[in-house]
């Protein structure tokens, strides 16, 4: 049996990091299936007004998340977006960015925070180019929603 030096090698470095970014990457594949599924909007804020009169009255969002991807579809069966999202779990709070692919605002990203258990998902984000928000209230170029998760039973596994 070798004898205990103390020593730290290169090789023991390079193995740790390793091990180390295998259990991040399963980690963070693990908090993206968390959105995996259908959420419906049940609250809307955006520059510090509750439930605004703008240009989505009526809208009556459903959000899709599939692997990083995600779709948003109106009461009338319309969808005006889509893109993909990021997120760093390891963040307090948590980071998630938006990049519309498809839409009124598409090549855009939008940075924000976001927090989610089982059945609600709340994000908050900036306007395009703007700040990241460090708290779940809006000011002025901010958005948030919050979502509950469909009861059709659709979610990741």
């Amino acid at each position: 049996m070798p004898a205990l030096t103390g020593e730290v090698t290169g090789t023991d470095i390079f193995e740790f990091y390793e091990v180390k970014g295998m259990i991040e990457k399963e980690l963070l594949r693990q908090e993206t299936e968390r959105f995996w599924g259908n959420w419906i909007q049940i609250a809307y804020e955006r520059d510090g007004i509750q439930e605004p009169l703008d240009d989505e009255e009526g809208w009556k969002p459903r959000t899709i998340f599939i692997d990083n991807s995600f779709i948003v579809k109106i009461s009338d069966g319309s969808i005006p977006i889509k893109g993909n999202f990021k997120i760093d779990p390891t963040k307090n709070p948590k980071h998630i960015e938006y990049t519309d692919t498809f839409g009124r605002y598409a090549g855009e990203t939008y940075a924000g925070i976001y927090h989610i258990d089982d059945e609600i998902l709340t994000f908050c984000v900036a306007d395009h180019l703007a700040s990241r928000p460090e708290e779940f209230k809006t000011s002025e170029g901010q958005v948030m929603r919050t979502f509950r998760r469909e009861p059709d039973g659709t979610r990741a596994t």
